[in-house]
């Protein structure tokens, strides 16, 4: 395992600053909190009253939770686990075989990409499933024993508030993470099998000949070969007895030589090129628009959805990318660039074929310059070029891709489109420099711990909803909380007012008066009242954006499913924002368990 120290670097002072902020968001919470229970108390009990109740309360929350027995809560949390088992857990485990054993009905192995159709599926899956069943164990588990009057035999012993909370939510943990462990492993094994299959070569005495590339050189040999999955590949032998295999559905074969009896074969292995997880490297991206003039984005071409600018062909326009970290220990073998382009025709043309593009490498510094071949981009397919050490100018001098063309690591790529009136569509991940090969196993078992972090999340608030809260409305609470932690960015982008129509309720107001979203709303007291209730809906929803967790940041299917590596500096950052969760939610349910407890 290859680590990036760089990337490491890079991630403490993210983590000490994300530290300093959660230490003082905490303190602001429990003085608010302090100074609201003040208050109330002093309403009903008088100051001084209120003074000694509130000291003694932080007193005794601060023993019980910083003095915890490991014994009593692992037999708490053993509890829990036996009630997992009692309930949910195993009806999830056979809902879940039963969707491996019949997935194979509905996914085509014959897609075009068929790796992202599985990976995506056991992902999405196992994750909906264990959301699903987290959601339930948490948020019934204390009000039944309340309805059924277990509690009383806990509290009644020498057991904390505390405990009581850390050890349902270890324990749910605990035998979540077993199942999801289960189901990881199971995953991946039908992934390989599904994935899995060969190829027969044609007999080389049927395959057709084709030219050599010399006068009186020998013909070489051409075929395809048998068709699986509704695919095949197209196969060339050279004279030389060298047998080259082109890439199908985004992967190849291996091929095998076997020799007997002084005859030499050949055979197809297993599918190589599906389950990969590729570590980029991006660059910086800027414009010139069709005067070569830099420009902050490229050509809106009327896509609503405006993640990609596009660049006209045939012009000056250009989106150039800007690279660090580019020496000789990191790519000894040259440069592998990959190309993740959309295109964007504004007449058909010949559309069989891909629209051509070029790459010009520059030294920012020097400004020297080389371009490369031209290449043809499609919709929907990937673009890889190789950019050799050793480069040969038009005027045939040789030139060093690290000495000549980089400045300290830094490497300009810029990107044309070659066909006059025809568009590529870029963002900063478009473009990227494929550094290495990550393990593929490694980050199968990232993607399963982005959804792991998720169960902890809901398992949290489950439990902090069931200390104060009947079983019906724990649930309706947690599963609101699990959407709007889905919809987060929504809910940010409506407090920034980034929607089309505006606010909610200028939205609900355009549905009934059927106005256009971007035409302005004209004068009148509706409308003043309808801008003003969304002031204040804008601030309710910063509020919501701030404390609820983002869930849609710990899915990494896309990463698993696409074929790159999750960084580790990522699951670092996510686990730190799952324990900055946690820790004051566990806090919140203990003090409401201890609450309702001295209610009782």
């Amino acid at each position: 395992m290859v680590i990036d120290f760089s990337d490491i670097g890079a991630f403490f002072p993210w983590f000490l600053g994300a530290f300093l902020q959660w230490c003082l968001g905490i303190a602001l919470v429990i003085l608010v909190v302090t100074v609201v229970g003040w208050v109330l108390s002093a309403i009903r009990y008088g100051p001084v009253t209120a003074t000694s109740r509130c000291f003694s309360t932080l007193r005794n929350g601060a023993s019980d939770l910083v003095f915890l027995s490991p014994r009593r809560v692992g037999a708490l949390a053993g509890l829990a686990i036996k009630e997992s088992l009692r309930r949910w857990v195993l009806v999830a485990g056979g809902i879940f075989g039963l969707m491996i054993l019949f997935a194979g009905w509905f996914l085509d192995p014959g897609s075009p990409n068929p790796a992202y159709l599985y990976l995506n599926f056991v992902l999405t899956s196992t994750s909906y499933l264990m959301l699903i069943l987290v959601w339930l164990l948490s948020a019934m588990s204390l009000p039944v024993d309340f309805s059924n009057h277990t509690i009383q035999t806990l509290v009644t012993k020498p057991v904390r508030s505390s405990e009581i909370v850390l050890g349902r939510i270890l324990g749910f943990t605990a035998v979540s993470t077993v199942l999801l462990v289960l189901m990881g492993v199971v995953s991946y094994f039908f992934v390989i099998r599904g994935l899995a299959h060969t190829h027969e070569l044609p007999p080389l005495e049927k395959m057709q000949d084709v030219a050599g590339a010399l006068p009186g050189q020998p013909p070489a040999k051409s075929g395809k070969t048998s068709t699986v999955q509704d695919h095949f590949h197209t196969v060339a032998v050279e004279p030389s007895g060298a047998i080259e295999l082109q890439t199908a559905h985004g992967h190849t074969h291996r091929i095998e030589t076997l020799e007997k009896d002084g005859n030499v074969t050949y055979k197809l292995g297993g599918a190589e090129g599906w389950l990969q997880a590729r570590v980029p490297v991006y660059g910086q991206l800027r414009f010139l628009d069709r005067l070569g003039r830099p420009t902050p984005r490229g050509v809106n071409v009327g896509w609503e959805w405006d993640y990609k600018s596009f660049i006209q062909g045939g012009s000056s326009a250009a989106a150039i990318w800007t690279m660090d970290g580019i020496t000789p220990e990191r790519f000894p073998e040259g440069l592998l660039v990959e190309m993740d382009l959309s295109v964007f025709r504004s007449y058909k043309g010949q559309i069989e074929r891909g629209i051509p593009g070029s790459l010009t490498l520059r030294n920012p510094k020097t400004k020297l310059y080389l371009e490369l071949p031209v290449f043809e981009a499609k919709e929907y397919r990937m673009t890889r070029l190789h950019v050799p050490r050793r480069l040969e100018t038009p005027e045939g001098k040789m030139v060093d891709l690290f000495r000549d063309l980089t400045d300290d690591g830094a490497l300009e790529i810029q990107l044309r489109c070659e066909e006059p009136n025809q568009y590529f569509g870029v963002a900063r991940n478009s473009l990227y420099l494929r550094a290495r090969d990550a393990s593929f196993v490694l980050n199968f078992a990232k993607g399963y711990l982005g959804i792991w972090m998720q169960m902890v999340l809901v398992i949290t608030l489950g439990v902090f909803f069931s200390t104060f809260l009947s079983a019906p409305v724990a649930l309706v609470s947690t599963l609101g909380v699990i959407i709007g932690g889905f919809a987060h960015q929504f809910l940010a982008d409506l407090a920034a007012k980034k929607t089309y129509g505006g606010g909610p309720f200028e939205s609900i107001y355009r549905i009934l008066t059927q106005d256009n979203m971007t035409v302005e709303l004209g004068p009148g007291l509706i409308v003043s009242v309808v801008k003003a209730l969304d002031v204040v809906a804008a601030e309710l929803m910063k509020v919501l954006a701030g404390v609820l967790p983002d869930f849609s940041r710990f899915d990494f299917t896309d990463y698993v499913a696409n074929g790159f590596d999750i960084p580790g500096t990522l699951i670092a950052k996510y686990l730190c924002r799952t324990a900055a969760f946690v820790l004051p939610v566990f806090v919140a349910a203990y003090f409401c368990l201890k609450g309702r407890e001295t209610a009782k």
